[in-house]
């Protein structure tokens, strides 16, 4: 007999889920995130040109794309393939190396000071500040004033205070306030070295401090001079290697994950070579006679290939730039030569080496890359003919990954060679925004003399990725504060769980699952759908982290019921999946851990040091509070004399070694760890609020003994003597009884019996003082013979 199946019915989901949609440059808008190979996900990261100290702009940018791409692969679960190039030849490079080698070489020829040098050191000074400062001073303006150098300096130095002037001056170039520094730096070292020589008392140091404090106008003079004979490859590459080391040490010290690959553009020259020719075949760039290969924008922008739906566009991220000189000048870098150029917006692909610059073969002559042209062809070399995501700076947007984008669409005669563009917001510093060039930036390793990398991932993650960011006081204020909320919401929760994994009993807790129990677990479903929301939302990293505090706030309220009636199990569920979330932005550290973000090896610390070296310190603790216990009890000691043993142990014995216990209102003490400096400071302010409670406390007690003596002081005199002279005036009374009170007044008349009443009630308070002054006496006198 056949068995009919029972119905099942299909699920329906009570509530959606959410579809990740990213904010994408190319269209300015946030779009369905859709990759192009199933889980896959192809992402190209501009890295970084390696010629000076990276600074906090890097860390903006490399941090933050290292937490969206922890979020795509440990969130969303997707494969990515990232590949990050190092800009290892370039203008600033190439210049940067001529300027180092030909400074040094200066430095060994003058290990001494001598009047040449700074003769030279002048004449530099003065060529540095007639082509970086007379420039941008209106002719009008300079044609006022005296011809001569000196005084031209004077008026600048006295101008310079001027908010507007100066206003104007950068408005003409960005970096004037930099070149008068650079002069202020130079005219201080010329003036000390004239005065050295004068007195005849140089040392060895003299000519280096010179010369170091006067590199940038001699770098520039000797440039002009001398480029040409710095000749040696190794001289470029031993500055790239050098930084690029440097780099990359600092990216592992703020934890960013290394990349997929890593490529170096001197490693691809060939490729590029090969890219640039089909790019001419293609017929959208030309040769020059003078060795250069241009991009040819005016072919390029609108025209079509066969096979393809759309015209070519030039500009895509940023249309509004389309012809901005002053962009398109600084994408081509300060050692390109224009002769060749058809057009202002043609940019270079491959570039005529010129005498002092490294080169490489090509059917064009010796030649080095252009800049835009190294991500196209190491991209396409990894990833192929399209890929998912490219992400960078903004201030890449155009020209350079506009650049690209044409260049690469080009040669693959294709319509989109990314999908989506992902590019983060500007770094302020102090308002302003940082730019090595006008040397307004923070290193990393000054950055992490006061941010632990930890902080510093905290602060992005407080902020929208693509989002302009201002790095100043109070972002540091308001990431210490929230990593302390879920500093504490750890030591706590890490506390109850290994308490009752230890010893799960009632009195460590309980097993009941009531209404607060479900309301808590309530709670963190609707927490865990509203963090997928926000990160669905374009990586909305602020509002992922505000729903992980507060579902802190909300556990902490549940917490307080009191450990014995606490569902660890549930606390442990909670704290399990904050511990997973924030792990996932890359805020834990050092080994991982059940819950918590770890602690990361401090500076030196052997991870790997023997067990007597770790326990030997608690163990001298727990020795010296047992050899005090036994020695109380042998003695036969009060009670309370053990429980100051206790108080002894967790204070003093305890604290240093990071280990707090918490009185819990079952009389069970719980057991956190914490960081020593964190108890040792919280015991200091306890230990000085009690000794201020106490020093208030005798205060109050002095000041009430002394007001006690004074009262008893007015008992000095007796009931007897007090209505007569002296103690009253002459003539008051002229007649008392036995006891002292009065019976006539001054008059003779006698006393009234509204006055004798008076009198008496005033006689039986002096006698109950002097009575108690007495007892006074008698205490003190019997008090001094003990001593004696």
């Amino acid at each position: 007999m056949a068995l009919n199946q029972a119905k099942w019915f299909a699920p329906s989901q009570a509530t959606p889920k959410p579809v990740l949609k990213v904010y994408n440059s190319l269209t300015r808008q946030k779009d369905d995130f859709v990759p192009i190979y199933d889980n896959l996900v192809k992402w190209y990261n501009c890295g970084p040109t390696v010629y000076d100290s990276s600074h906090m702009g890097h860390a903006r940018n490399y941090v933050t794309q290292d937490i969206l791409r922890r979020i795509m692969e440990d969130y969303f679960g997707y494969d990515v393939h990232l590949v990050m190039n190092i800009t290892d030849i370039d203008d600033k490079i190439i210049i940067r190396a001529r300027h180092q080698y030909l400074i040094d070489v200066l430095k060994k020829e003058n290990p001494l000071l001598n009047q040449e040098l700074i003769d030279m050191s002048q004449g530099a000074w003065e060529k540095y500040f007639k082509s970086k400062i007379l420039k941008s001073i209106p002719i009008e303006e300079l044609e006022a004033q005296p011809s001569h150098t000196p005084a031209q300096w004077q008026y600048v130095q006295a101008r310079v205070s001027d908010p507007s002037w100066l206003e104007g001056m950068l408005q003409r170039d960005e970096k004037f306030s930099m070149h008068v520094a650079t002069l202020e730096t130079s005219y201080s070292a010329i003036e000390s070295a004239r005065m050295t020589m004068n007195v005849g008392s140089s040392s060895e140091t003299d000519a280096a401090i010179l010369i170091e404090n006067s590199k940038d106008p001699l770098a520039m003079v000797l440039d002009e001079k001398l480029k040409h004979t710095v000749s040696d490859p190794a001289i470029f590459r031993a500055l790239a290697s050098y930084w690029e080391d440097s780099f990359m040490a600092d990216m592992a010290r703020l934890r960013v994950k290394p990349p997929t690959t890593l490529t170096r553009v001197t490693d691809y020259v060939e490729e590029i070579v090969v890219f640039v020719e089909k790019v001419i075949s293609n017929g959208f760039a030309y040769s020059g006679e003078d060795g250069n290969v241009w991009f040819d924008k005016t072919a390029f922008d609108g025209s079509t290939r066969e096979g393809m739906n759309h015209m070519h566009e030039y500009a895509k991220l940023a249309p509004w730039s389309k012809g901005n000189k002053a962009l398109l000048a600084e994408g081509e870098g300060a050692l390109t030569s224009y002769s060749s150029k058809k057009s202002p917006e043609d940019f270079a692909l491959w570039k005529s080496s010129k005498p002092g610059e490294p080169s490489w073969p090509s059917p064009w002559g010796q030649g080095r890359p252009g800049w835009h042209i190294e991500c196209s062809v190491m991209a396409t070399d990894i990833l192929g003919e399209q890929m998912d995501i490219h992400s960078g700076g903004i201030d890449l947007l155009f020209p350079h990954h506009d650049n690209e984008l044409a260049q690469s669409e080009a040669y693959h005669n294709n319509n989109q060679w990314v999908n989506y563009f992902l590019h983060t917001g500007h770094l302020h510093i102090a308002g302003l925004k940082m730019s090595k060039s006008l040397k307004n930036f923070i290193t990393i390793d000054e950055m992490l003399q006061n941010w632990t990398p930890r902080q510093v991932r905290l602060s992005f993650v407080s902020q929208l990725w693509n989002n302009r960011l201002d790095w100043n006081e109070s972002l540091q204020a308001e990431v210490k504060a929230r990593e302390t909320v879920i500093d504490n919401f750890f030591v706590q929760t890490r506390a109850l769980v290994s308490e009752w994994d230890a010893a799960p009993t009632p009195q460590n807790g309980t097993w009941k699952h009531t209404k607060d129990e479900r309301n808590l677990t309530a709670e963190l479903y609707r927490s865990q759908h509203a963090f997928r929301a926000a990160l669905c939302d374009s990586f909305n990293t602020p509002q992922a982290l505000q729903v992980i505090l507060d579902l802190i706030s909300y556990t902490n309220v549940y917490l307080k019921r009191g450990r014995s009636s606490t569902n660890i199990d549930v606390v442990r569920h909670v704290a399990g999946w904050i511990t997973k979330m924030l792990r996932m932005f890359g805020l834990g550290e050092g080994p991982p851990t059940e819950i918590g973000w770890g602690t990361a090896p401090a500076s030196g610390e052997d991870v790997g040091a023997d067990k007597e070296v770790v326990l030997m310190p608690y163990l001298r603790v727990l020795s010296t509070f047992r050899d005090d216990v036994r020695r109380r009890a042998m003695a036969k000691v009060s009670h309370s004399e053990f429980l100051e043993l206790t108080d002894r142990l967790r204070d003093d014995g305890l604290v240093p070694l990071g280990v707090a216990l918490d009185d819990q209102e079952d009389g069970k003490a719980l057991v956190k760890l914490m960081p020593p400096s964190a108890l040792i400071k919280a015991r200091e302010e306890k230990k000085a609020a009690l000794a201020a409670k106490a020093a208030q406390k005798a205060a109050s007690k002095a000041a009430a003994e002394k007001q006690a003596l004074a009262k008893l002081e007015r008992g000095k005199l007796s009931p007897e003597e007090m209505f007569k002279p002296p103690n009253v005036l002459e003539g008051t009374y002229s007649e008392w009884d036995a006891k002292g009170l009065p019976t006539r007044d001054g008059e003779g008349e006698e006393m009234s019996k509204a006055q004798s009443k008076k009198l008496a009630k005033l006689w039986e308070e002096q006698a109950k003082r002097h009575e108690a002054w007495l007892e006074h006496l008698k205490k003190q006198e019997s008090g001094a013979q003990e001593e004696a």
